[in-house]
């Protein structure tokens, strides 16, 4: 499968599971309170740690091994199953404990639910990475579909009973045993399912370091909440969570999907003998366009869009999720540094870099959750700053590319930006940045700025117009036929 076939079908894969994630979360915002979605979100934060080591690393080795042996499927398959029986036993054994900790007993219940994942999710996981070691982006696509859409059904259904937190647990399980069925259908015949120890050492070897990079920027990204959970409430957690996840909605969109491809892209270049600096400014272009286009507007339309999606309960977060919105902005740019670092087999030192983002969002976000909502924005916006600064600096000793290219890009970046934000600050101005009406501004801003986004690009001869202009040529020959 090509590059841009295969990221086609992870986009739309990303975008199926997208539109079914915000159905789903604007009727779930409407039946439970910040409080009971922040009991969840909490909880879900300590287990991401968990998830991180969830197969070590494992599905990647499979992914990437050059020759796919019977003793290493035996191997990949003993790593995951092991772990997952494990990690549910650690998850039980710790449920009392954390519930106890943040003083909330619901913790405990939706903990026990979710142990139970860690023991389907092995099922599904090793046909997972030979699909995508054969580059079957659409029958991943496919399964992911099912299993979100089955798991979204049961969390409304069972949230609409009155079931509070637990029934997003409840939604999770379900997905996972969906998952698990349809993966287990694609599962090759010639796998074993025996499982093996005989060169399990390669697995632990090729896994520890990814699995390292994985459990630190979970922690990254996790901090925030803990410490809101502990020293504000889970009501003020809920709304961060609320707040961060729309404005983390352009990495859903764009990036997800984007990384899934960048990084086999990045390595079959440096293992072709290809310079990576061009990739890596097109990309930078790209990336920057887009994402600082939807985020400047959604700032600007953060109360009309946060009103419609997830109801009025959510008004407290609509300033914390503008400053959230700058703070990933600023972050955006280093979103892209870690894969082509990883690439050319730089993986101890963006290892570093991730440890050094961990000190400080975690200095950040103890000091701002201290102060309240707004102050935690504001605290993650320095951080970001600071480590895009450090990624670029790093990333630059081992992709040379020119400082004058790079400000080229992003100078270009902005201007369309700027351009796209023009019409909704506009429309804001004029009906007020709390408006009674929330449909109007949003369906003429959303348009115009489209319009001017386009406009923008062509004007200034983007590198996101010739993918525009692409785009049109194959629908209108499309149309031809």
């Amino acid at each position: 499968m090509s590059t841009r076939k295969a990221l086609a079908y992870s986009f739309l894969d990303r975008y199926a599971g997208l539109i079914l994630a915000i159905v789903s979360s604007m009727i779930l915002s409407r039946l439970l309170s910040p409080a009971e979605i922040g009991v969840f979100s909490v909880t879900m934060v300590l287990l991401s740690f968990v998830a991180t080591i969830r197969d070590l690393g494992a599905g990647q080795y499979l992914v990437q091994v050059k020759e796919l042996t019977t003793e290493r499927i035996r191997a990949v398959w003993a790593v995951q199953l092991g772990l997952g029986a494990t990690l549910a036993l650690v998850i039980l054994a710790a449920s009392d404990a954390v519930a106890s900790f943040y003083q909330e007993p619901r913790m405990k219940d939706i903990m026990l639910v979710l142990a139970a994942n860690y023991v389907i999710t092995p099922f599904g996981s090793l046909t997972y990475a030979w699909l995508m070691r054969e580059m079957r982006f659409e029958t991943l696509a496919g399964i992911r579909f099912a299993n979100t859409l089955v798991g979204s059904l049961i969390s409304i259904i069972l949230a609409w009973q009155g079931y509070g937190p637990i029934s997003l647990a409840l939604g999770a399980l379900a997905s996972a045993i969906v998952n698990a069925g349809l993966a287990t259908r694609y599962r090759p015949t010639s796998f074993p399912w025996l499982p093996g120890v005989k060169g399990l050492r390669q697995v632990f070897s090729f896994g520890s370091t990814l699995t390292g990079i994985s459990i630190v920027n979970t922690a990254n990204q996790a901090t925030p909440e803990l410490f809101l959970g502990r020293l504000q409430g889970m009501a003020d957690t809920g709304l961060y969570s609320r707040g961060q996840g729309l404005a983390a909605m352009f990495q859903r969109l764009v990036m997800d999907a984007t990384v899934s491809v960048s990084m086999p892209y990045f390595s079959k270049q440096y293992r072709e003998g290809q310079q990576l600096d061009a990739p890596f400014i097109q990309m930078m272009s790209l990336v920057t366009v887009l994402g600082w286009s939807f985020l400047g507007s959604l700032a600007i339309l953060t109360y009309p869009v946060m009103r419609i999606l997830y109801g009025t309960q959510w008004d407290d977060s609509v300033d914390l999720t503008r400053i959230l919105c700058l703070s990933v902005s600023l972050m955006l740019p280093s979103m892209i540094c870690s894969q082509p670092m990883v690439a050319v087999g730089a993986v101890h030192k963006a290892f570093r870099i991730y440890l050094i983002n961990l000190v400080a969002q975690t200095a950040g976000a103890a000091i701002g959750a201290a102060l309240g909502l707004n102050a935690l924005g504001w605290s993650l916006a320095v951080v970001a700053l600071l480590m895009t600064t450090i990624w670029l600096r790093s990333v630059q000793t081992v992709v040379p590319f020119a400082w004058a290219d790079l400000r080229a890009a992003v100078a270009k970046s902005l201007l369309v930006a700027c351009a796209t934000m023009a019409a909704p600050l506009v429309t804001m101005l004029y009906a007020g940045f709390r408006p009674d009406n929330i449909v109007i501004p949003v369906a003429i801003a959303t348009p115009l700025g489209a319009l001017g986004f386009l406009l923008a690009a062509r004007a200034c001869k983007h590198p996101i117009w010739h993918e525009v202009e692409r785009v049109l040529a194959h629908a209108g020959a499309a149309l031809a036929q």
